[in-house]
């Protein structure tokens, strides 16, 4: 998928899309319909008030009768209170709907986006799918909101004009429907520009969107490359872009009502020179020729309402279509339901000839094979690429293998419940990632099952309860977006106690202890020991120096397994381990 699918507008009416949208507006369908029958009363009103005009001229103001016109100003003027609350009513249903539609539909889409596999989001950039939530939604509401319900009304109105003037005098009526070619030319014209004028505006929102996401995530890099004026520019190039496409869209509005008033015009002149010549010849009350004039208006502005309800109907197919796309992709397989809860897993962990690629082209892993007993300590090591990595996501099945089976405790993990194997299996990654929160619900992730006495015991066994009761409100210290109030080696002890907080039967490190100081360093080794005590343990090695105790050694080249054995067994043999190892060294000794 590229950016180039916020190009695609989409059939104007779809109604495969459209049905599915229904099943949003379902829950509110009584609401809905009140709405309906609210609009249908306004449109009654609005049509009664021509035929009152035309009473209080013929039957009243011609004969000096004040007393009748009074009767009648009354009662226009309750008919001008009621429309009031007709409007208030209708607006605030309809609003109301669309609200409650919008607040599903998020809800929905969230929801979908956790479930999704990671190879999804691989694809797919963070600024067009925020862009799914937030925008795609609001233009949906729109029309749910403004468009389906409202849509009703105009064409009530519509029909219920044409009818009355027809009523009234059907040679005035034939003469304003003279210029209705004129306008459905019009509003097409209109229509076609105002289309590829929003797709373009779609368009440099998902640009903006996608490079502001980019830039904002990777400021600490801007900033320290000083790129903050060239990524100004780049971004100014983009907003100015998307201002000359906004522009032309207004252009295309300030063209068309102007011509549709234009339009009105034309038509209320025909109206008056043929109307008052009646009037004049006495074949027509001027009540009639009033009342006429005053639906002749209101002829044109349900007409105009239509134009814009296309368009946004447009727009919202267009939205729908991309919205869905998301909901239809399938989430990943949860494993088998309904089972009983997994015993507590012993901890043995075996690859049968797994393996995997981001792509189909081009394997990360191939024909891996281990077997990893209850309760060892092992590490992966291998050069950049070697595909360490992709190894310890297949065991948390973050991804699914391309060929072979991965098996914990003799069961094929694609036949386990996939919450239940996560609970199993805790992550310590080198990039910790922190929640806008407190401390105390960044360890227990705002799991209320663990008690507090778990929370301090975790913190204490790493060694990060010194530095969290030094902070302002200690464990109710709310830390920022991404722990940006934390030093690395903090973060890294909060993620130590993050993993022990939940007891984990097998534990899967990316060591991380290049990037603190000599003391953190050493709180971060004594917080790894305290984590693998009695726990498989998975162990991604960076610096070599620190895996020496482990049970075994697992080494990857290029996707292969291509030693395995103690430390000692593999610098004996003097092959890839051994050439690591020395490189190592040597740098560290220089």
């Amino acid at each position: 998928m590229s950016i180039h699918e916020e190009e695609t507008l989409g059939k104007a009416y779809d109604s495969r899309l459209m049905r599915r949208l229904m099943g949003f507006l379902r829950p509110y369908r009584w609401s809905v319909l009140l709405a309906v029958a609210v609009l249908i009363a306004g449109s009654l009103i609005e049509l009664a008030g021509p035929y009152l005009t035309r009473i209080a001229i013929d039957n009243h103001i011609r004969i000096g009768d004040v007393a009748g016109l009074q009767h009648i100003a009354l009662l226009y003027f309750l008919l001008l209170v009621g429309q009031a609350i007709i409007t208030y009513t209708t607006t605030w249903l309809t609003q109301r709907i669309g609200q409650r539609i919008m607040y599903d539909m998020r809800m929905s889409l969230f929801s979908h986006l956790q479930k999704l596999p990671l190879s999804y989001f691989d694809r797919n950039p963070v600024g067009r799918l925020i862009t799914r939530v937030t925008n795609d939604v609001e233009t949906l509401n729109n029309m749910l909101s403004s468009g389906v319900v409202t849509i009703f009304g105009d064409l009530f109105v519509l029909i219920g004009i044409i009818v009355a003037m027809m009523l009234f005098h059907w040679r005035l009526a034939s003469l304003t429907l003279l210029v209705l070619p004129l306008i459905l030319y019009t509003s097409f014209l209109f229509r076609t520009h105002i289309r590829d004028s929003f797709r373009q505006v779609r368009l440099r929102i998902a640009r903006i969107n996608s490079y502001l996401q980019e830039n904002i995530t990777a400021i600490t890099t801007v900033q320290l490359f000083s790129r903050e004026a060239k990524n100004s520019a780049r971004f100014d190039e983009l907003n100015r872009d998307h201002l000359q496409a906004y522009l032309k869209t207004i252009f295309y509005y300030a063209v068309f009502y102007p011509v549709i008033e234009l339009i009105m015009a034309v038509s209320i002149g025909l109206i008056l020179w043929y109307g008052g010549l009646q009037v004049i010849d006495q074949t027509l009350t001027l009540g009639v020729l009033v009342a006429f004039l005053q639906y002749v208006q209101r002829f044109f502005m349900p007409i105009r309402d239509l134009s814009e309800k296309f368009n946004l109907l447009q727009s919202a197919m267009a939205a729908s279509e991309r919205i869905f796309g998301v909901l239809d992709t399938p989430i990943q397989d949860m494993g088998p339901v309904g089972l009983a809860p997994m015993p507590p897993a012993r901890g043995e962990i075996q690859f049968q000839r797994v393996s995997f690629g981001y792509h189909q082209d081009h394997l990360v892993l191939k024909d891996v094979n281990f077997t990893i007993k209850p309760g060892e300590k092992v590490a992966v090591v291998g050069a950049t690429g070697a595909g360490k990595t992709s190894l310890i996501n297949l065991i948390n099945r973050l991804y699914e293998p391309t060929a072979g089976t991965v098996f914990l405790d003799g069961v094929n993990t694609l036949h386990l419940p996939l919450d239940d194997l996560r609970r199993r299996i805790r992550m310590v990654l080198q990039e910790v990632f922190i929640f806008s929160g407190t401390v105390e619900y960044n360890i227990r992730l705002g799991d209320q099952n663990i008690p507090m006495d778990r929370v301090l015991y975790a913190a204490q066994e790493v060694h990060a309860h010194d530095f969290i009761v030094k902070l302002p409100d200690g464990y109710q210290t709310e830390l920022s977006e991404r722990g940006s109030n934390l030093s690395v080696g903090q973060k890294q002890l909060l993620s130590f106690a993050r993993a022990l907080c939940f007891d984990p039967e097998i534990l899967i490190l990316d060591e991380a202890t290049s990037s603190v100081d000599t003391e953190t360093e050493g709180y971060i080794r004594d917080a790894i020991q305290v984590l693998m005590k009695g726990r498989t343990s998975i162990i991604i090695a960076h610096r070599l120096s620190t895996i020496q105790d482990v049970d075994w050694i697992l080494v990857l080249h290029k996707g292969e397994i291509r030693e395995m054995g103690t430390h000692a067994e593999l610098l004996g043999r003097k092959g890839i381990y051994h050439r690591l190892y020395q490189l190592q060294y040597d740098l560290e000794g220089a």
